[in-house]
C-alpha cells in the first residue's frame, strides 16, 4: 500500500458531518469564503479508487483528472460535439482519416517544468495498452493501427499505430476511416502520462507505484494535486506552467466525498459547497418550484441500466432475462421516484443528435409472463429465491432497486432481494462478476453512439455481464473500417439492437443531473457529457442575492 493511504486510513475517525461542523478540520471553508479564494468546493460522490490517470474508470476519477490533466484536443467550451486544442495546437487527417498528425505546442509542459513532447504521448498509449496495468480502458485504444495486436503482445511496440515524427510531431494511425477521432481523443484514455515521474519512483506498471501521491504527482492541466486526505477532501491549486494558465481563473478546486444526498443537501443549505453531486429525490421538486435559480437540471448523455450476468442460474436464459426488461414500468419510476425529467430508456444509446436509436423494451407485462412460462416458470414457480440486486449505497440505487423488486413481483411473480455495498466494493463486484444483477450506468466518454455500443464487445473493459456475440463484435469492427457517416450510424444501430435483443443489458431510464448550485459559481455550463471545463469556471465575490440567501449566508 502507498505510504500515503496508509496514512489516509488515519482520517476514517473523521465522518463527513464532523467534518462540515469543524470537528476534525481546521481548514474548512465555507462557500462564501471559497469564492473569495477562489476555491471551488465541489461533492465528487466517492473517493477516488485510483489518482494513476490511465487506471481510473470512474466518473468520480474522471471529474478529478479534468482538473488535474489535459489531453491533445480537449472538449470545446461551446460545444459539447466540436473540440479545441489542447497540447496540440493543431491537427490534420489524411484523405480517408485513418490516418492523423498532431502538432504539440511547444510552451506545453509538466507542472515541474519538463517539456512535454510526442514521445510522452507515444509512451504514454504503450503503457496504456500493457495488460499488467490493468487499465479498465484500455481497450479504447484498440483504434489504434495493432492496438489489440500489442495488447496481446503479438506484435513488438514499433508496430503500434502511433510514431514520433519528432519531438513536436505526432502520427497516430487508426485500425480504418475514424472522421469523430478528435472526439474520442478527448477521452482521458488517450491523455499522456509524464514517463520521467512515474520511472522515477517504480515500475512502469506497478500499481503499487506512488508517483500519483501529493508531493511526487507530475500533471499537466490548468492545476495540480495539493493534498489528498482520505474521506475528507482531494484539493488541487493552479498549475502556473500551464500552457494556457491565463485563461484559468480558480485558484483551486476541493472535490469532498459526500456519499449521502442528504448530507450534502444539508452541507449545501449550510453554505459550504459551491456545487452537489445531486439533489435528494424527495427535495426535487421543492427545489425547482421554491428555489429554480440555485437548481440545476438537464439531460444528459448517460443512461441507468442492470447489467444482467448471464453465467448465473436462470439469467442463462435469454428469455427470463427478456421477461425482467419487459416487466419493468420505467414511467412509472419516473413519475413517482425520480421526478426529475428523466426519460424511459428503452434502447442502451441516448437521444443523440444524428443517431436514431433502438427501442426494444416497452413496458409490456403479458410479453414477460409468456417468455417466463416458455422458459419454465410459469408466474415465477420454481424460479430461484436466491438472486440479488447488487447496488451502491445511494438513495436513487435503493428506490428503484425497490421499485424494480415490486414490479418482478407483481407481474412474474419471482422474488429477489438487494444486496448494497460500499462503492468501491461494488465495483469490484462487477469487475470479478459476482453478482447476479447490478444496477449501474454509463457516461458518455465522447459525443458519438459507439461510446455506449462498442463498450459490449466480448472481454471489453466494461462489459462484466458474460455475454459474448461474434455478430456484435463483427458489426462494432465493421463500423470502425467504416469511412461513410451515414452508413456507420446504421451498423452501430444493428449492432445496437443485437445486443439489446440479447437482454444481458436492460435498460431503464435516460439520466438527468440535477444538482444544487451556488450563486457564487460561474461558467456552470450546461454539458451532455456532465464534463466540467475547470480552466473556465469562475467564483463570484461577493456572491449575487438568491432565493436561498437566508440559509447560504451563514458561514
Amino acid at each position: 500500500m502507498p505510504a500515503f493511504l496508509s496514512r489516509c486510513l488515519t482520517a476514517l475517525a473523521c465522518g463527513t458531518v464532523l467534518l462540515f461542523a469543524g470537528g476534525c478540520s481546521d481548514d474548512q471553508i465555507s462557500a462564501r469564503e471559497g469564492a473569495a479564494k477562489k476555491i471551488f468546493l465541489i461533492n465528487n460522490r466517492s473517493e477516488p479508487r485510483f489518482l494513476d490517470l490511465q487506471r481510473a474508470n470512474s466518473t468520480a476519477e474522471h471529474q478529478i483528472n479534468l482538473a488535474l490533466f489535459e489531453g491533445l484536443v480537449a472538449e470545446s467550451k461551446n460545444s459539447d460535439r466540436d473540440v479545441e486544442p489542447g497540447v496540440a495546437e493543431r491537427w490534420e487527417p489524411n484523405a480517408d482519416k485513418s490516418v492523423w498528425t498532431f502538432h504539440i505546442r511547444k510552451n506545453a509542459m509538466w507542472s515541474d517544468g519538463v517539456p512535454i513532447t510526442a514521445h510522452d504521448v507515444v509512451w504514454s498509449w504503450r503503457r496504456m495498452l500493457m495488460k499488467e496495468l490493468g487499465s479498465e480502458y484500455s481497450k479504447m485504444l484498440f483504434l489504434l493501427k495493432n492496438g489489440e495486436a500489442f495488447y496481446q503482445k503479438k506484435v513488438p511496440a514499433e508496430e503500434l499505430g502511433v510514431r514520433a515524427v519528432d519531438d513536436y510531431t505526432l502520427e497516430v494511425a487508426l485500425v480504418g476511416p475514424t472522421p469523430h477521432y478528435p472526439s474520442i481523443a478527448c477521452h482521458t484514455s488517450w491523455w499522456m502520462v509524464p514517463r520521467h515521474a512515474i520511472e522515477k519512483w517504480g515500475g512502469i506498471t506497478d500499481v503499487m507505484n506512488p508517483w500519483f501521491e501529493p508531493g511526487k504527482m507530475v500533471s499537466n492541466g490548468p492545476f495540480t494535486l495539493k493534498r489528498y486526505t482520505f474521506r475528507r477532501y482531494l484539493e488541487t491549486e493552479r498549475n502556473p506552467r500551464y500552457w494556457d494558465a491565463a485563461t484559468v481563473k480558480l485558484d483551486g478546486v476541493r472535490f469532498y466525498a459526500i456519499e449521502s444526498d442528504n448530507t450534502e443537501e444539508r452541507i449545501f443549505r449550510r453554505g459550504q459547497l459551491h456545487a452537489t453531486y445531486n439533489v435528494p429525490l424527495a427535495k426535487i421538486p421543492d427545489y425547482m418550484r421554491d428555489h429554480p435559480d440555485v437548481i440545476s437540471n438537464q439531460l444528459n448523455l448517460a443512461i441507468r441500466l442492470y447489467r444482467v450476468n448471464i453465467a448465473r442460474g436462470p439469467l442463462k436464459d435469454v428469455r427470463v432475462r427478456r421477461a425482467l426488461g419487459f416487466s419493468l414500468d420505467r414511467q412509472s419510476m419516473i413519475d413517482n421516484i425520480l421526478r426529475a425529467n428523466e426519460k424511459p430508456a428503452l434502447g442502451i444509446v441516448p437521444p443523440m443528435e444524428g443517431y436514431e436509436g433502438v427501442k426494444e423494451f416497452r413496458f409490456d407485462p403479458a410479453e414477460a409472463k409468456r417468455l417466463m412460462a416458455e422458459a419454465g416458470f410459469p408466474d415465477g414457480k420454481g424460479f430461484p429465491t436466491n438472486l440479488n440486486i447488487l447496488i451502491s449505497k445511494s438513495e436513487v440505487a435503493v428506490q428503484i432497486a425497490e421499485a424494480v423488486q415490486a414490479m418482478w413481483k407483481e407481474h412474474l411473480g419471482i422474488s429477489v432481494g438487494i444486496a448494497s455495498q460500499d462503492y468501491t466494493v461494488y465495483l469490484t463486484s462487477q469487475q470479478q462478476k459476482d453478482y447476479d444483477i447490478a444496477f449501474g450506468g454509463w457516461n458518455a466518454d465522447y459525443y458519438d453512439p459507439a461510446t455506449f455500443v462498442d463498450m459490449w464487445v466480448t472481454e471489453g473493459g466494461n462489459n462484466h455481464t458474460n455475454w459474448s456475440s461474434a455478430e456484435f463484435d463483427k458489426l462494432v469492427f465493421d463500423a470502425t473500417q467504416c469511412a461513410d457517416a451515414e452508413k456507420r450510424l446504421k451498423i452501430l444501430h444493428d449492432a445496437e439492437a443485437v445486443a439489446l435483443k440479447d437482454a444481458a443489458v436492460l435498460p431503464i431510464y435516460y439520466i438527468t443531473r440535477t444538482r444544487l448550485i451556488h450563486p457564487a459559481v460561474k461558467e456552470w455550463q450546461p454539458r451532455a457529457l456532465d464534463n466540467r471545463l475547470w480552466k473556465y469556471m469562475d467564483l463570484i465575490s461577493p456572491p449575487p442575492p438568491c432565493s436561498m440567501d437566508d440559509e447560504l449566508k451563514r458561514d
